[in-house]
């Protein structure tokens, strides 16, 4: 087993200096590679072991959330029968958090990203509004994105396709592969430096796996072909797992997102919409509802075709959404604080009543 394994996978002196006092509590450090519904695998310089969460961890999550791929735990090790409980969780610094409407709470799909791979396919699949979507939920997570336009070689105007994308995708590199006639693959590696960590985020059947392999150079990933009666890929990876590439970056598949929804991503929107911004700059109304005031910027874009009017829509759309979530958020909160208060007062009340000997 070498040395130091943790440091390939992205241990550094800030994450050090965080962990000092689990170390004063006997603690080791590690990282989590592998999430599954039972348990996690988490990477020390012992190897990799199996792990759960302790008791009281798991009594925090309920509130804060449970540990993700990606972030370094602070554990306590069983090393004859391979095992480790994960006591603390680091701070995050990035992380990709989604929200569903099935979902109670925010979701983190992934922890302490350097980049992320937007990955879409250049078939049937390629949609622009699900890119912004995913982009915004990228910017917002503090990882640098990259669209990646997979299966290049099926589609009759690769150049087109891409340039379309790119006008929407800003300043944020657009790249274009095929893993099976083996293109673009050393540029789109080149995106990821060693010990940085890279997430693949996308749609099920998009090539997500199929680009792991072809970096790792063997078929480690499980794949499914798309279905040939309407293009749609079929779901494999089940799992989130962190895998290390020889080049010595890491790079994290998970499983196709069919609904992707976003939280506190005003500043991701806003990196992903900076034309629209720019526009509602110019109205010439402060308060402007871009809804037939004189002087709107925005309806003079709409009007001359310069701003697409499904952009405009979609970027309304993700505003509700983002308020109501807020909205939402904050129902949350008074909810918890409010079972907090009566919590308290009930332990008051009975430690008053203990006090006077339970007359």
């Amino acid at each position: 087993m070498p040395a130091n394994l943790i440091a390939q996978y992205g241990w550094s002196e800030p994450l050090a200096l965080a962990f000092e006092p689990h170390a004063r509590a006997g603690h080791t450090p590690g990282r989590i590679v592998v999430q599954q519904r039972d348990g996690y695998l988490v990477l020390t310089d012992e190897g990799e072991l199996r792990a759960k969460i302790s008791g009281r961890l798991l009594h925090e999550a309920r509130e804060a959330g449970h540990p993700a791929v990606g972030d370094w735990v602070a554990l306590s090790l069983n090393l004859i029968e391979r095992t480790a409980t994960i006591h603390a969780i680091l701070p995050r610094r990035t992380a990709f958090v989604r929200r569903a409407a099935h979902l109670r709470r925010p979701q983190i799909l992934a922890a302490n990203i350097d980049v992320a791979f937007v990955v879409t396919s250049m078939n049937a699949d390629l949609n622009p509004r699900r890119i912004e979507r995913y982009l915004a939920a990228a910017w917002q997570s503090g990882a640098r994105p990259v669209v990646v336009l997979t299966k290049s070689d099926l589609c009759p105007d690769p150049q087109g396709q891409a340039a379309e994308i790119a006008a929407l995708a800003g300043d944020c590199p657009v790249l274009m592969v095929s893993a099976r006639q083996g293109l673009g693959l050393e540029p789109l590696l080149a995106q990821v430096a060693p010990r940085e960590t890279c997430v693949l985020i996308g749609s099920s059947g998009v090539g997500k796996s199929t680009l792991v392999n072809a970096f790792l150079g063997e078929d480690r990933m499980e794949m499914q072909a798309i279905r040939e009666s309407d293009d749609q890929g079929r779901h494999t990876t089940s799992h989130r797992q962190l895998v290390l590439l020889p080049s010595g970056a890491l790079i994290l598949d998970t499983p196709g997102i069919r609904e992707v929804g976003l939280i506190d991503a005003e500043e991701g929107a806003s990196a992903v919409f900076d034309d629209i911004e720019r526009l509602a700059h110019d109205c010439r109304f402060n308060d402007c509802g871009h809804a037939g005031e004189p002087g709107c910027a925005i309806a003079a874009a709409l009007k001359s075709g310069t701003l697409d009017p499904d952009r405009w829509a979609h970027f309304q759309k993700l505003g509700l959404e983002m308020a109501a979530l807020e909205e939402k958020t904050e129902r949350v909160a008074k909810d918890v604080e409010r079972r907090r208060n009566a919590a308290t007062q009930k332990t008051y009340r009975t430690t008053k009543k203990d006090a006077r000997g339970g007359d």
